[in-house]
């Protein structure tokens, strides 16, 4: 078999590996939750000293709409000007959150429901630089690369939710960087989206961006496919003023949020583990507490996202263990709560695609979502520490992560899957199950198949030039970026949408006519 022929089967391999299956081994809201960290005694233990932090300490730089709120539902003000959190509100509001609803895309069957410990990976980072697919080189990140990488994953069954992964770098108006990073996340993908809003000033116009791809703003209110990521928080114990008021807004608006407190262990959040994870457990309640406040049907995400660095150079370090560990406590202290949680993972150290991003991503992630997160952001794509993305990545991690939610799916021991009468059959018969139909049966919905992963003879590899997944992946990233233009938002749509909006996206650049 010629070389040609072997890279034209494999591909054929590959395009029937994509063909929707009616019984598939994995599947977005898989149920993880069975890996916990924290003893029961140290998951009190948390608890306990995060509300103690949040009724004695409190949080400074407060917000006059968010200390009205908290004091006319009980809290108070010290003589240093910090809002203190009495137990008996935030044990209130959590018992009054939201436990379930759904994350929706712009079409249904991209549609997420959030509850329990169903878990879903996501992009992420708002990486300040891409790695070039054609030169390799770290290079600033643009717009174009923020819609290249929605559409990738608009493609990639295992990555079922776009967190915004890159800045683009080449807009320098911060309104008109947000609207725009939301157009491009939203045209290149009907998954459901979520994106930071740098100005509470810059919320109506994402808002109305919305409305007018929903069809109207009860449209978007009733199926909001857009969520806003607030780091509400400047650890240690500090809220955010101008996050508080996009917060307050985007809440307003109709949007989904995702709380989120970001501390760095041993510069903005102690140095311990467990110290960094309380932190981020207290701030990260403060957060829903306002929300709430501001609408008591919020669709609020709780994500404590603390970070670890290496203590030697003070630079964050998220491909180590430490990191891990923490990520699974979070998700852990989530489902304490019962609440909706999102936990950050995938944040190899690794430069590119290599042993070191493979080993450390899919350390983070797997612990993450075993502990039951039910986002997982960083999961595909980011490297260098939150500093790159490669879109290669999103390909080879889309096998990554089908392997890890097949772990999550378990190995469901029940009479049917035992399958005694049938190890009874064949051992009375032709001693092997290959011919058995409970194999033929189960092939496809008890096995993920990877994509890129290669499972052929070293001989065959050899004669197909040698290539890594590296390459393979870089090689399907190039076909879908030059195939794949999504099409859920209409022609009509768009062209009202640029006539409301300085959109910056050329028609020619997303595939449209001009």
């Amino acid at each position: 078999m010629t070389q040609t022929n072997r890279r034209r089967g494999r591909k054929d391999r590959l395009n029937q590996a994509t063909e929707p299956d009616t019984h598939p081994p994995v599947w977005p809201g898989v149920t993880g939750g069975r890996l916990k960290p924290l003893s029961l005694d140290e998951v009190q233990l948390v608890e306990e000293a995060a509300l103690s932090l949040l009724e004695t300490l409190g949080l400074s730089q407060a917000i006059p709409s968010m200390i009205e709120r908290v004091m006319a539902a009980g809290g108070s003000v010290d003589g240093d000007g910090r809002l203190l959190f009495p137990r008996d509100l935030v044990q209130q509001t959590l018992a009054q959150a939201r436990r379930d609803f759904t994350l929706c895309g712009q079409v249904p069957e991209h549609d997420l429901r959030i509850e329990g410990a169903r878990v879903h990976m996501s992009t992420g980072g708002a990486a300040p630089g891409v790695f070039d697919i054609d030169t390799g080189a770290y290079r600033p990140s643009t717009l174009a690369d923020l819609y290249d990488a929605a559409r990738l994953v608009d493609e990639m069954e295992n990555i079922h939710h776009f967190s915004r992964p890159v800045v683009a770098r080449d807009v320098e108006d911060t309104a008109a960087m947000d609207l725009n990073t939301a157009y491009a996340c939203l045209m290149g993908t009907s998954k459901h989206v979520s994106i930071s809003i740098t100005e509470p000033a810059n919320v109506p116009a994402i808002a109305d961006l919305c409305y007018t791809i929903a069809g109207g703003e009860a449209a978007f209110r009733a199926r909001p496919f857009l969520t806003v990521m607030v780091c509400h928080v400047v650890p240690p114990m500090r809220f955010a003023e101008d996050a508080c008021d996009v917060l307050e807004a985007a809440i307003k608006a109709g949007f989904p949020v995702q709380l989120i407190s970001a501390g760095q262990a041993g510069a903005t959040s102690p140095a311990t583990i467990a110290g960094s994870l309380v932190q981020a457990v207290a701030e990260t309640l403060a957060g829903l507490v306002f929300a709430q406040l501001v609408d008591p049907q919020v669709r609020a995400i709780f994500a404590p996202k603390p970070l670890v660095a290496d203590l030697r150079t003070g630079s964050m370090s998220g491909g180590g263990g430490e990191q891990a560990i923490l990520m699974a406590a979070a998700a852990q202290m989530g489902r304490h709560f019962g609440l909706p949680t999102s936990s950050i993972a995938g944040i190899t150290d690794a430069k590119t695609l290599d042993a070191q991003y493979g080993a450390e991503k899919s350390l983070a992630v797997a612990m993450a979502a075993h502990a039951g997160a039910n986002i997982v952001t960083q999961a595909a794509g980011i490297h260098a520490s939150l500093l790159g993305v490669s879109l290669e990545g999103y390909v080879s991690d889309n096998d990554l992560l089908g392997n890890i939610l097949r772990t999550i799916r378990g190995v469901e021991a029940t009479p049917d899957n035992i399958a005694a009468e049938v190890i009874a059959n064949v051992c009375r018969g032709p001693g092997h199950y290959l011919g058995e139909l409970h194999t033929f049966e189960r092939m496809k919905s008890d096995y993920f198949y990877p994509h890129v992963g290669d499972r052929r003879t070293p001989d065959e590899w050899q004669e197909d030039g040698r290539r890594s997944v590296a390459d393979v992946a870089r090689d399907r990233t190039r076909e879908l970026l030059a195939s794949h233009f999504p099409q859920h938002i209409p022609d009509a749509t768009d062209r009202a949408l640029r006539d409301r909006f300085d959109i910056h996206l050329s028609r020619a650049r997303i595939g449209r006519q001009p």
